[in-house]
Parts: structure tokens; C-alpha cells; sequence
């Protein structure tokens, strides 16, 4: 099992933890309501967990122009 962060709004691969056994509790995953854990996590039928996070390329980008937040995707 692998769980694997990619920015929500470019695609871009933000790392991967390969490890065969975390506590969601130590990722935070516990901190998240069930809507944002529907939003954000993936399971793979692998066995594999996808979290959608952000860059800080598009942190930066939707700091300065929220409207941005209207777009599924930001190119930088």
C-alpha cells in the first residue's frame, strides 16, 4: 500500500509514503469531515490511497487571484 499526493489543482505529484501500515490518525485524516475525505481521498483497487492536496505554486496563485478558484485546473 502506497498513499500518493497530488495537487488538486495542476496534477502535480507532491510525494509518496510506501509504507504498509500508517494510522490515518497520524496523516490527519481524522481531522477531516466526511465531505472533505469524499473530496479529497482515493482508493485504488490496488490498495492504494490518492489524496488530492494543493502545490504551493497554486496556493500562491489562488492567494493572489481567488476568482482562479472557479477553474478546475491552474496551468503555471
Amino acid at each position: 500500500m502506497a498513499i500518493h499526493y497530488n495537487c488538486r489543482h495542476c496534477g502535480v505529484k507532491l510525494g509518496s509514503i510506501d509504507e504498509s501500515s500508517v494510522e490515518t490518525a497520524r496523516l490527519g485524516f481524522d481531522m477531516l469531515t466526511e465531505q472533505e475525505r469524499a473530496e479529497m481521498i482515493n482508493y485504488s483497487e490496488a490498495g492504494d490511497i490518492h489524496i488530492k492536496a494543493i502545490c504551493e505554486d497554486c496556493h500562491e496563485s489562488l492567494a493572489k487571484n481567488p476568482g482562479y478558484y472557479e477553474n478546475d485546473y491552474l496551468i503555471h
